[in-house]
Protein backbone atom coordinates (compact mmCIF):
# COMPACT_ATOMS: atom_id res chain seq x y z
CA UNK A 1 0.00 0.00 0.00
CA UNK A 2 1.45 3.42 -1.07
CA UNK A 3 1.55 5.85 0.96
CA UNK A 4 1.63 9.96 -0.51
CA UNK A 5 2.74 12.36 1.41
CA UNK A 6 1.98 16.53 0.42
CA UNK A 7 5.12 18.59 0.35
CA UNK A 8 5.27 22.47 0.99
CA UNK A 9 1.80 23.09 0.67
CA UNK A 10 0.15 25.74 2.87
CA UNK A 11 -2.54 28.57 2.54
CA UNK A 12 -2.23 32.34 2.93
CA UNK A 13 -0.91 33.57 5.81
CA UNK A 14 -2.59 36.76 7.42
CA UNK A 15 0.69 39.03 6.36
CA UNK A 16 -0.08 37.99 2.57
CA UNK A 17 -3.46 37.75 3.13
CA UNK A 18 -3.47 41.85 3.89
CA UNK A 19 -0.48 42.84 1.55
CA UNK A 20 -3.38 40.98 -1.49
CA UNK A 21 -6.37 43.14 -0.06
CA UNK A 22 -4.15 46.41 0.41
CA UNK A 23 -2.73 45.81 -3.45
CA UNK A 24 -6.12 45.41 -4.37
CA UNK A 25 -7.55 48.75 -2.93
CA UNK A 26 -4.83 50.72 -4.08
CA UNK A 27 -6.36 49.17 -7.82
CA UNK A 28 -9.84 49.77 -6.74
CA UNK A 29 -9.09 53.46 -5.74
CA UNK A 30 -6.98 54.35 -8.51
CA UNK A 31 -9.99 53.33 -10.57
CA UNK A 32 -12.61 54.78 -8.79
CA UNK A 33 -10.55 57.92 -9.02
CA UNK A 34 -9.84 57.42 -12.45
CA UNK A 35 -13.61 57.05 -13.00
CA UNK A 36 -14.35 60.09 -10.86
CA UNK A 37 -12.34 62.63 -13.20
CA UNK A 38 -13.59 61.13 -16.35
CA UNK A 39 -16.82 62.79 -15.23
CA UNK A 40 -15.89 65.27 -13.73
CA UNK A 41 -14.17 66.77 -17.32
CA UNK A 42 -17.06 65.35 -19.37
CA UNK A 43 -19.50 67.58 -17.19
CA UNK A 44 -16.97 70.56 -17.90
CA UNK A 45 -17.26 69.69 -21.30
CA UNK A 46 -21.32 69.46 -21.82
CA UNK A 47 -21.05 72.64 -20.09
CA UNK A 48 -18.72 74.45 -22.18
CA UNK A 49 -20.98 72.89 -25.25
CA UNK A 50 -24.11 74.49 -23.50
CA UNK A 51 -22.69 77.76 -22.66
CA UNK A 52 -21.40 77.90 -26.64
CA UNK A 53 -25.20 76.98 -27.75
CA UNK A 54 -26.66 79.66 -25.67
CA UNK A 55 -24.73 82.20 -26.41
CA UNK A 56 -24.85 81.73 -30.10
CA UNK A 57 -28.86 81.52 -29.80
CA UNK A 58 -28.78 84.84 -28.00
CA UNK A 59 -25.92 86.88 -30.41
CA UNK A 60 -28.71 85.45 -33.23
CA UNK A 61 -31.65 87.38 -31.22
CA UNK A 62 -29.94 90.49 -30.16
CA UNK A 63 -27.99 90.84 -33.67
CA UNK A 64 -31.54 90.05 -35.56
CA UNK A 65 -33.77 93.05 -34.13
CA UNK A 66 -30.75 95.38 -33.50
CA UNK A 67 -30.23 95.21 -36.98
CA UNK A 68 -33.98 96.23 -37.93
CA UNK A 69 -34.25 99.29 -35.17
CA UNK A 70 -36.16 101.93 -37.16
CA UNK A 71 -38.59 105.12 -35.97
CA UNK A 72 -41.33 104.47 -33.26
CA UNK A 73 -44.65 104.41 -33.95
CA UNK A 74 -44.67 107.86 -33.16
CA UNK A 75 -41.73 109.11 -34.65
CA UNK A 76 -38.95 108.56 -32.24
CA UNK A 77 -35.34 107.80 -33.30
CA UNK A 78 -34.71 103.92 -33.51
CA UNK A 79 -32.47 103.99 -30.31
CA UNK A 80 -34.40 105.77 -27.25
CA UNK A 81 -31.20 104.80 -25.14
CA UNK A 82 -27.94 103.02 -24.64
CA UNK A 83 -25.66 101.49 -21.87
CA UNK A 84 -22.98 99.32 -21.23
CA UNK A 85 -25.55 97.07 -19.96
CA UNK A 86 -28.93 97.84 -21.43
CA UNK A 87 -30.19 98.64 -24.36
CA UNK A 88 -33.89 100.04 -25.36
CA UNK A 89 -34.82 100.41 -29.12
CA UNK A 90 -37.27 99.95 -31.47
CA UNK A 91 -38.48 97.27 -33.77
CA UNK A 92 -41.25 95.25 -35.80
CA UNK A 93 -40.83 92.06 -33.31
CA UNK A 94 -44.23 90.39 -35.38
CA UNK A 95 -46.11 90.44 -38.41
CA UNK A 96 -48.21 92.94 -37.46
CA UNK A 97 -47.30 96.91 -38.82
CA UNK A 98 -46.44 98.64 -35.40
CA UNK A 99 -42.69 98.91 -34.36
CA UNK A 100 -42.70 97.60 -30.43
CA UNK A 101 -40.34 98.70 -27.76
CA UNK A 102 -37.49 96.46 -27.54
CA UNK A 103 -35.09 95.95 -24.18
CA UNK A 104 -32.39 94.17 -23.70
CA UNK A 105 -30.76 94.12 -20.35
CA UNK A 106 -28.47 92.54 -17.96
CA UNK A 107 -29.36 92.13 -14.13
CA UNK A 108 -27.10 90.47 -12.34
CA UNK A 109 -25.98 87.07 -14.31
CA UNK A 110 -29.16 87.27 -16.61
CA UNK A 111 -29.39 88.81 -19.58
CA UNK A 112 -33.79 89.47 -20.54
CA UNK A 113 -35.61 90.65 -23.70
CA UNK A 114 -38.31 93.14 -22.67
CA UNK A 115 -40.64 93.82 -25.13
CA UNK A 116 -43.98 96.91 -24.65
CA UNK A 117 -46.61 97.00 -27.64
CA UNK A 118 -47.50 100.26 -28.95
CA UNK A 119 -51.30 101.25 -27.91
CA UNK A 120 -53.70 104.01 -28.04
CA UNK A 121 -54.34 107.05 -30.61
CA UNK A 122 -51.67 108.78 -30.39
CA UNK A 123 -49.90 105.67 -30.00
CA UNK A 124 -47.59 105.66 -26.56
CA UNK A 125 -45.60 102.67 -25.29
CA UNK A 126 -46.95 102.81 -22.04
CA UNK A 127 -48.40 99.34 -21.36
CA UNK A 128 -46.76 96.17 -19.60
CA UNK A 129 -43.71 95.13 -20.82
CA UNK A 130 -43.46 91.81 -21.56
CA UNK A 131 -40.19 90.37 -20.04
CA UNK A 132 -38.25 87.20 -21.10
CA UNK A 133 -35.17 85.54 -19.78
CA UNK A 134 -33.06 84.56 -22.53
CA UNK A 135 -29.81 83.20 -20.71
CA UNK A 136 -28.62 82.70 -17.10
CA UNK A 137 -24.86 82.14 -15.83
CA UNK A 138 -23.89 85.23 -17.43
CA UNK A 139 -20.16 86.35 -16.25
CA UNK A 140 -19.94 89.80 -17.62
CA UNK A 141 -20.34 91.91 -14.41
CA UNK A 142 -17.25 89.64 -12.85
CA UNK A 143 -15.17 89.65 -15.81
CA UNK A 144 -15.68 93.26 -16.59
CA UNK A 145 -17.06 93.19 -19.80
CA UNK A 146 -19.59 95.22 -21.36
CA UNK A 147 -22.69 93.68 -22.51
CA UNK A 148 -23.16 96.39 -24.91
CA UNK A 149 -20.62 98.80 -26.68
CA UNK A 150 -21.31 101.40 -29.29
CA UNK A 151 -19.60 103.28 -32.30
CA UNK A 152 -20.34 105.75 -34.41
CA UNK A 153 -19.83 107.00 -38.14
CA UNK A 154 -16.08 107.56 -37.38
CA UNK A 155 -15.78 103.15 -36.58
CA UNK A 156 -13.10 102.32 -39.15
CA UNK A 157 -12.65 97.99 -37.92
CA UNK A 158 -10.21 99.21 -34.93
CA UNK A 159 -12.13 102.24 -33.38
CA UNK A 160 -12.77 102.60 -29.95
CA UNK A 161 -16.30 102.45 -28.25
CA UNK A 162 -17.91 105.83 -27.00
CA UNK A 163 -17.70 106.77 -24.31
CA UNK A 164 -21.04 107.08 -21.73
CA UNK A 165 -23.01 108.48 -20.99
CA UNK A 166 -23.60 107.69 -24.94
CA UNK A 167 -25.88 109.82 -27.36
CA UNK A 168 -28.42 107.58 -28.56
CA UNK A 169 -28.29 109.77 -32.24
CA UNK A 170 -24.85 109.22 -32.74
CA UNK A 171 -25.00 105.37 -32.51
CA UNK A 172 -24.17 103.68 -35.86
CA UNK A 173 -22.55 100.04 -34.75
CA UNK A 174 -22.88 98.09 -32.01
CA UNK A 175 -20.81 95.33 -30.06
CA UNK A 176 -22.62 92.51 -28.36
CA UNK A 177 -20.18 90.69 -25.79
CA UNK A 178 -21.42 87.85 -23.81
CA UNK A 179 -19.47 86.01 -21.02
CA UNK A 180 -20.97 82.30 -20.22
CA UNK A 181 -20.39 80.47 -17.27
CA UNK A 182 -22.41 77.46 -16.20
CA UNK A 183 -20.75 76.24 -13.32
CA UNK A 184 -18.47 78.75 -11.98
CA UNK A 185 -17.41 75.79 -9.34
CA UNK A 186 -15.62 74.04 -12.43
CA UNK A 187 -15.06 75.67 -15.86
CA UNK A 188 -11.83 76.72 -16.71
CA UNK A 189 -12.87 80.02 -17.87
CA UNK A 190 -15.95 81.46 -19.28
CA UNK A 191 -17.10 81.32 -22.76
CA UNK A 192 -17.00 84.26 -24.62
CA UNK A 193 -19.00 85.24 -27.72
CA UNK A 194 -19.15 88.54 -29.19
CA UNK A 195 -20.83 89.83 -32.70
CA UNK A 196 -20.73 93.57 -34.67
CA UNK A 197 -24.16 94.84 -36.23
CA UNK A 198 -24.70 97.81 -38.04
CA UNK A 199 -27.66 99.32 -37.54
CA UNK A 200 -29.39 99.54 -41.37
CA UNK A 201 -31.88 102.42 -41.06
CA UNK A 202 -29.06 104.68 -39.95
CA UNK A 203 -26.57 104.22 -42.55
CA UNK A 204 -24.72 107.00 -43.48
CA UNK A 205 -23.63 105.72 -47.04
Amino acid sequence: MKKYFLENTRGFTLLEALVAMGAMLIVLFGAASLLSETFKYNGIVWDQLEAQNDGRRVLQNVVDLVRRAEESNIGGFPIESATTSSLVFFTNTDKDADRERVRFFLSGKTLSRGIIQPSGNPPRYSGAEDVLEMAHNLANNTSNVNLFEYYDTAYAGTSTPMVSPIDPVQVRMVKISVELEKDPTRSPVPFHAESMVQIRNLKDN
